[in-house]
């Protein structure tokens, strides 16, 4: 007979109103509150779990469940010594499949327990330390707790990095800066670290920071306009101006990058933050070695180093410049563009007109290096009155054109001494620039250099014959050729135009003349200096009507027709000897001038 146990709790037993054990009820609700418990537990978590066998192909972990897990060999190839005993971190992927298998992972217990670890380090600011795996585009792919994690080109110094290849294959601290969990990347930066580290070096090369002071920097980046120049922790600027005494185009003509340099600190801001810096500062200025030979009137050579509108600047040692003015590039008073003279790295030679050593300004010339034109002792008799010439236009104004007859001698042609017989309202209706003209001296004033000069003058003046043929009360066939609320210009004989208001273009039917029609005109004034002719249509019909009596006709109509007749013979004038040679030299000018229009419109 077996003896009662001596710890039995009966009072459980009756609580539960049971006799001899739980009820079946009682046993499933506490299998099922079991199960339920134990897979929320460790489902889906990083378990320590303990080796208990090993084959060819798994290995057999316990966790202390009811069952035992299987993780493939291939994840322990990092761990060649592995043995029975030996406790290792596992994923739980399924507490149990169809086959009542528990499903271990040990690749994503790394995986998770990575993760964890990454995010613990941005959490409380850990440093840790990564592989550099390789290089990719914009940065680096570098190795921390298994997981390839991003170091972008801007993070890894606090300088540009232009050689990225570098640092792969090698160890490299990083700080964890961001995690996109949704995408599982990771952003790790090398460069925080180092300006903890250049952060005290920077307030002391602030605090110690004085005008004037030499330091030793390295050139850590550059423009067009300077580099930037690293002291040790502080970036300062070395503008391109402060680089060399000489003119220079980019730093890059005299500097390279990462060259180590000899610098001084020029200024700084109150706040410290913006540091001014110079080279050419550290060596004399070439003024000031400038020969005392160097004076007003001595003849210097250099380099052409600068374009401007109103001159060029001319290097006569690098530092040293002067400027040649462009009414100093020609005896020409007719002013041109520089680019005309000169071009950047011209080698010229000029002479010194004014020279401030104290200022350090310069001011040269070239056309000193010939003799003055208007000088010269054949001028009077080369360019005197009435002398012909032949030169090319060079510019164009409102009231005439200068035309240049030899280098530094210009003259003007008005333009109403263009043309006896066309009424030009623009030198451009004319020539144009470039152009050659020949010309006649009217005038040469010498003491200020002016040279006046015309075109018609070439011929006799035509008016002097004209005032014979279009004299008062003559009667010539004319055509309208321009009309306004004015009057109309009316083209005569010869090329010349006389002038008709409206009141003067009324025909015997009452309607009033047209442009293109033509029509009879009586002359009613001829002003030979002035080269205008007043004309009228309706004092002809007039003239009909009312006076039929003519000096040099009879009485009534048939009179008057008889001494218009006349007139208008008179006015053709083709068979007159002294007017003959006129008519067929105005017929060959204006053929001249008909072909050149033709020219210029092509």
């Amino acid at each position: 007979m077996s003896s009662p146990i001596a710890d039995f709790n009966w009072e459980v037993v009756e609580r539960r109103g049971i006799k001899g054990g739980y009820t079946k009820e009682d046993r499933a609700k506490l299998e099922e509150m079991y199960e339920t418990t134990l897979y929320s537990s460790i489902q889906n978590d990083v378990v320590k779990g303990t080796v208990v066998g090993i084959t060819d192909r798994e290995v057999v972990l316990n966790i202390g469940t009811k069952s035992d897990g299987l993780v493939p060999l291939s994840e322990f190839r990092d761990m060649p010594e592995l043995k029975v005993g030996q406790l290792v971190d596992v994923y739980i992927e399924n507490q149990e499949d169809k086959s009542g298998q528990l499903i271990l992972s040990r690749k994503k217990a790394r995986i998770v327990s990575a993760w964890n670890n990454i995010q613990g380090a941005l959490d409380n600011d850990i440093v840790i330390e990564g592989f550099v795996k390789r290089r990719t585009k914009g940065g680096l792919i570098v190795d921390i707790f298994g997981v390839e994690a991003f170091l972008p080109g801007s993070q890894i110094d606090v300088k540009p990095i232009r050689d990225f290849d570098i640092y792969v294959g090698k160890k490299m601290e990083v700080k964890v800066v961001k995690i996109n969990n949704t995408n599982d990347n990771v952003v790790v930066s090398h460069k925080v670290l180092i300006e903890k580290d250049i952060e005290q070096q920077k307030s002391a090369i602030l605090n110690n920071l004085e005008k004037g002071q030499v330091l030793e920097g390295v050139i850590k980046n550059m423009t067009n306009f300077g580099v930037f120049i690293d002291l040790g922790g502080v970036d300062g600027l070395l503008h391109i101006t402060d680089i060399s005494w000489g003119r220079i185009n980019h730093p890059e003509e005299v500097l390279k990058l990462d060259q180590k340099v000899n610098i001084v600190v020029l200024d700084f801001d109150d706040e410290k933050k913006r540091i001014s810096l110079g080279m050419k500062q550290l060596t004399p200025h070439p003024w000031d070695a400038l020969p005392v030979e160097i004076t007003v009137g001595s003849k210097v050579s250099g380099k052409i180093v600068n374009v401007a509108d109103y001159g060029s600047f001319l290097e006569i040692v690098p530092g040293v410049e002067g400027l040649i003015h462009v009414s100093e590039m020609s005896w020409s008073q007719h002013l041109r563009n520089p680019q005309d003279f000169f071009k950047i790295n011209d080698e010229v030679n000029a002479v010194v007109l004014t020279l401030d050593r104290d200022e350090r300004k310069m001011s040269l010339g070239i056309k000193q290096l010939t003799e003055d034109p208007w000088t010269k002792q054949d001028l009077l008799t080369k360019y005197a009155a009435t002398t012909k010439h032949k030169g090319i236009v060079r510019n164009l104004t409102n009231f005439g054109l200068f035309l240049e007859l030899e280098e530094g001698i210009d003259g003007l042609v008005h333009v109403s001494d263009l043309s006896w017989t066309k009424k030009i309202k623009h030198p451009s209706e004319f020539v144009k620039v470039g152009d050659e003209l020949e010309v006649v001296v009217i005038e040469l004033d010498v003491e200020n250099r002016r040279l006046a000069l015309g075109h018609k003058q070439l011929e006799e003046n035509p008016w002097d014959t004209f005032e014979d043929i279009f004299g008062a009360n003559t009667i010539h066939k004319g055509t309208i050729i321009v009309k306004n609320d004015k009057g109309a210009e009316i083209e005569l004989p010869y090329g010349i135009t006389g002038f008709a208001t409206l009141k003067n273009l009324a025909k015997e039917d009452g309607t009033v003349g047209e442009v293109g029609e033509s029509l009879d005109f009586k002359v009613l004034e001829f002003f030979k200096d002035e080269r205008k002719i007043n004309l009228s249509h309706s004092k002809v019909n007039l003239e009909d009507l009312k006076k039929p009596a003519d000096k040099k006709g009879g009485n009534g109509k048939k009179g008057a027709e008889k001494a218009k007749e006349q007139v208008v013979e008179k006015s053709t004038l083709g068979d007159i000897a002294e007017l003959s040679a006129l008519k067929e030299q105005m017929e060959e000018n204006a053929k001249k001038s008909s072909k050149k229009k033709s020219e210029e419109a092509e």
